[in-house]
């Protein structure tokens, strides 16, 4: 009778190392994704929203995604879109070992996301171009503020533009950090105002070491140096209405 028990690998035996996993097939087509998100219900300003996972979205598409090894699969974001915000144009890039029309990717796309998400655009950008996170310089927000009439939102807007600094504190768990707020805000203008209240345009610097935040600059609006407003700015909602990318024709220079 043959001994029970697991069968060793006989390579072991003849001092031969095993067999190492095959590498995985490199990327033949980066396709970068424009997607409308919807906001994810939490606490402003956290980082990103933990149950958005891109991967294990799209690998219910059926495409050729490229894997980097450990099961994991060549599907970046460009940047986590904060929990409590909308997305209306977010960059995903998606990395395939086979070459596919435009309309067989889109299709596999729309069918693969969830309720509420939908694919806006696709392009078919270069494989080796930098990452999608390395190329985001900003990102555009609408947030529309209730509490106060608009001229005292234009006010508060002037005074933000016109300070040298302003340096404000970040805290995150027991950790408080102090930074100067001023040079992250890239543009700040009122939009429009109806009545639902007043609509604020922001164009916050994010990068890999400085990231502004909307939630941050509303905080701001009703501080020194702006002039006190006669009730508190809330912020209704926030959108992010696009991703900034370095190689576009409206990016702004970050040094």
């Amino acid at each position: 009778m043959p001994p029970s028990g697991p069968r060793r690998d006989p390579s072991l035996d003849a001092g031969v190392p095993p067999r190492a996993a095959p590498p995985p097939a490199p990327p033949r087509q980066r396709w970068r994704l424009f997607v409308a998100v919807p906001a994810q219900p939490g606490a402003a300003g956290v980082e990103a929203a933990p149950t958005r996972s891109w991967p294990a979205l799209l690998s219910t598409s059926g495409l050729p995604i490229a894997g980097e090894g450990a099961g994991r699969s060549r599907v970046v974001t460009a940047a986590p879109l904060p929990v409590g915000v909308a997305g209306e144009r977010e960059v995903v890039d998606l990395y395939l070992v086979e070459r596919l029309p435009a309309r067989t990717v889109r299709a596999a796309v729309a069918a693969a996301l969830p309720a509420g998400h939908s694919l806006v655009d696709l392009q078919d950008v270069w494989v080796g171009a930098p990452s999608a996170p390395a190329a985001v310089v900003a990102a555009d927000y609408r947030v529309l503020l209730a509490g106060s009439p608009r001229w005292v939102v234009e006010g508060a807007v002037l005074a933000l533009l016109g300070a040298a600094t302003l340096p404000r504190e970040r805290r995150r768990e027991k950790k408080t950090t102090v930074y100067d707020l001023r040079p992250l805000i890239l543009g700040l203008a009122v939009r429009a105002s109806d009545g639902s209240g007043v609509t604020l345009a922001m164009r916050l610097r994010h990068t890999s070491d400085a990231i502004g935040r909307p939630d941050e600059v509303v905080a701001a609006l009703g501080e020194p140096p702006a002039p006190p407003p006669p009730s508190p700015l809330v912020a209704r909602s926030t959108v992010r209405e696009r991703i900034v990318m370095a190689d576009e024709p409206d990016a702004p220079h970050v040094g």
